[in-house]
């Protein structure tokens, strides 16, 4: 995509930002703007649509590398722990980028209207990166815009969402998409799994359970599941497991021993030891470095 088809997209971030932060008043469209590289970010991407209009990001899942720059965008179709590490930013060239929240309810909604015709057979892996389609790009400004009309905004955010949502699933994004509206579908089943697994992840795991709940034989579960995540359903709770343990530190409790209890570990020794070879440092010691980095930053 030209550059200059994203400039209308990248003034209304960097003004939004600048006037909202990351959180904006559209429930679920959340803003990122910065001037450095950075480091690992662990995260639990959601179903949704992130866009990068200027800079580039690189998103892990498992072992698979997602690498997108501007005018490229990740669809996330199923709540998957992530790593990730922007790229290229500066002061000069910031890291802009978006991500929007996308509903299961509204995809089934407009599956009916899709009608047969579209290929929905083979589930497709939870995350994917794609060129930004310029058809995208109108409603999007649309609804960065509406940040500035609160009036509006309750009335029109809904409708240019739907608009949205509609050209994804007309779009070569459709695929993951109809999956994940298609009730009986793959991704469908394993994502009553993996809410399963996110509500109960503290909890010892249950492979026939999840099975159950996915509708398929324990076999199938664990091949449908590895092939959409590209984790194992045991390698997925434990990521979400270690991502709670360090919103607990970071939230100021230096009770390492009680953390690893209250996520589901019985051995403090295990937890460390899972804990420093997902984040690189002990618990404690990685509690103290993110309190330290951020705690100018909020006083701010």
């Amino acid at each position: 995509m030209e550059n200059d088809a994203l400039a209308p997209l990248r003034d209304l971030i960097a003004r939004q930002f600048r006037a909202n932060g990351r959180e904006t008043p559209i429930d679920g469209l959340v803003l990122t703007s910065v001037t450095t590289p950075t480091g690992p970010i662990h995260a639990v991407y959601r179903p949704s649509l992130c866009v990068v209009v200027q800079g580039s990001k690189t998103s892990m899942l498992g072992e698979h590398a997602y690498r997108y720059d501007a005018g490229k965008c990740l669809i996330a179709s199923m709540e998957v722990p992530i790593r990730a590490e922007i790229t290229g930013a500066s002061p000069d060239r910031p890291y802009l980028a978006f991500s929007l929240a996308l509903d299961p309810a509204t995809i089934s909604d407009l599956l009916l209207a899709l009608g047969p015709g579209k290929d929905t057979a083979a589930a497709p892996i939870a995350l994917a990166v794609h060129a930004l389609e310029p058809a995208l790009i109108d409603p999007l400004c649309r609804l960065l815009a509406l940040c500035d009309r609160p009036r509006d905004l309750p009335i029109l955010s809904p409708l240019i969402q739907r608009e949205i949502t509609w050209l994804l699933l007309n779009g070569p994004m459709g695929r993951a998409l109809r999956q994940v509206g298609l009730a009986g579908s793959p991704m469908a089943r394993i994502a009553r799994a993996i809410a399963c697994i996110r509500d109960s992840f503290a909890d010892q795991l249950s492979i026939r359970k999840l099975a159950d709940v996915a509708g398929m034989s324990p076999a199938t579960f664990h091949r449908h599941f590895k092939a959409v995540t590209t984790m194992t359903p045991v390698q997925y709770q434990k990521q979400l497991r270690l991502q709670e343990a360090r919103r607990l530190l970071l939230s100021g409790d230096a009770d390492v021993a009680r953390i690893g209890y209250a996520i589901g570990y019985e051995s403090p020794s295990q937890f460390s030891r899972e804990y420093r070879r997902l984040f690189g440092q002990p618990p404690g010691r990685d509690g103290q470095e993110i309190r330290r980095v951020l705690t100018p930053q909020i006083g701010a």
